[in-house]
């Protein structure tokens, strides 16, 4: 179990119709609320009881024993607060025991993988931080539908667990989660970091490598297909992945956000790398192309393709999802695709 234990901001919730001076307000109260250091924590379930002791920062890390419920799925711990000094009201963490009928897990990526974020460029991604809100914030084109049928899997009803890896700070965990909901973007276990505010911290390979072992080691029986983008280390991150577990990782998916002809063909090498390790890489800039891949390799059901294209068609629309604040179309990228069944191919 991973929480903190902060002060209350009392936050209202994110709307489309906030102002951007509303917006950054909010941001701001949340990126400096205040932890509870050593705070006591009672967690309990129907079949257990414990008490735990948060951190110097407010953190609870711990493993906490009991009995999923009957064929896996979501289910929760509930935590309170033990010191009387502190009015808290009894909050209910939701835990993700994979089903016996998943196939396979998801790890992702978030900034420009799910959430349209600019983190190349830090002005333009502080900006969307700052003014924007979960209401506000956008997807790429046709991400919903597809992680919906990655969770499906190709026959449907898999229940594939998906794991948010980022490194975004803990306090905009619940801008995430209302981002995931408002999207109609499957709910999984999002786990960032601490950082203070900073442009030198935005990258942090270790902590996401390490985050990734974790979740590989805690579910050993299920293969991984890993998502991420170009923009920041995840193709040298995944790479390293699939030599250190070559039969675990059955895809990475990378996203091209910007088309710099060096940074694709040093992800090109690395794909190579990937095939030679027994899995396989796909680099592009559209979802489409991507849940195509993942069709043809049975992950994911032909079936959900047309709804993927329709998702995409509607997020590329002239409505409320055209494009994220700031953020400029870039132009069309060939895709690349290494495949250890196919070969390289290189697709217009």
């Amino acid at each position: 179990m991973l929480a903190r234990v902060l002060q209350n901001e009392n936050l209202p919730r994110p709307d489309p119709s906030h102002s951007k001076i509303h917006n950054m307000l909010s941001m701001l109260k949340r990126l400096e609320s205040d932890p509870l250091p050593f705070a006591r924590i009672r967690a309990w379930s129907a079949d257990r009881k414990e008490e735990l002791t948060a951190d110097d920062e407010g953190y609870v890390r711990a493993w906490l024993d009991s009995n999923p419920k009957s064929g896996g799925g979501w289910d929760s711990v509930a935590l309170e607060l033990c010191d009387p000094m502190y009015r808290a009201p009894v909050v209910h963490a939701p835990i993700l025991v994979p089903p016996a009928s998943a196939t396979f897990a998801v790890i992702s990526d978030m900034d420009d993988t799910v959430l349209q974020s600019e983190v190349t460029n830090f002005i333009r991604a502080a900006g969307m931080v700052l003014l924007e809100n979960a209401r506000t914030r956008l997807p790429f084109a046709g991400v919903a539908a597809f992680y919906r049928a990655l969770q499906e899997g190709a026959a449907g009803g898999a229940g594939n667990p998906i794991f948010y890896v980022s490194s975004s700070p803990w306090n905009l965990y619940d801008v995430i989660v209302d981002f995931l909901e408002a999207q109609s973007i499957p709910i999984g276990p999002i786990l960032l970091r601490d950082w203070d505010l900073g442009p030198s911290l935005l990258r942090n390979a270790a902590h996401k490598k390490s985050l990734i072992y974790e979740i590989l080691a805690t579910y050993p029986s299920l293969p991984f297909i890993l998502i991420g983008d170009s923009t920041q280390e995840d193709p040298e991150i995944y790479t390293d992945i699939v030599a250190a577990h070559p039969s675990r990782i059955v895809a990475v998916y990378i996203r091209n956000v910007r088309p710099h002809p060096e940074r694709s063909a040093a992800v090109h090498q690395l794909a190579r790398q990937v095939t030679e390790a027994g899995s396989t890489l796909v680099l592009a800039d559209d979802t489409l192309t991507v849940a195509s891949h993942a069709a043809a390799h049975g992950w994911i059901g032909k079936n959900s393709l047309p709804d993927i294209r329709e998702e995409k068609r509607a997020d590329e629309g002239t409505g409320d999802k055209a494009a994220a604040p700031g953020v400029e179309r870039a132009p069309p990228t060939p895709t690349i695709v290494v495949d250890k069944d196919v070969g390289p191919a290189e697709l217009e």
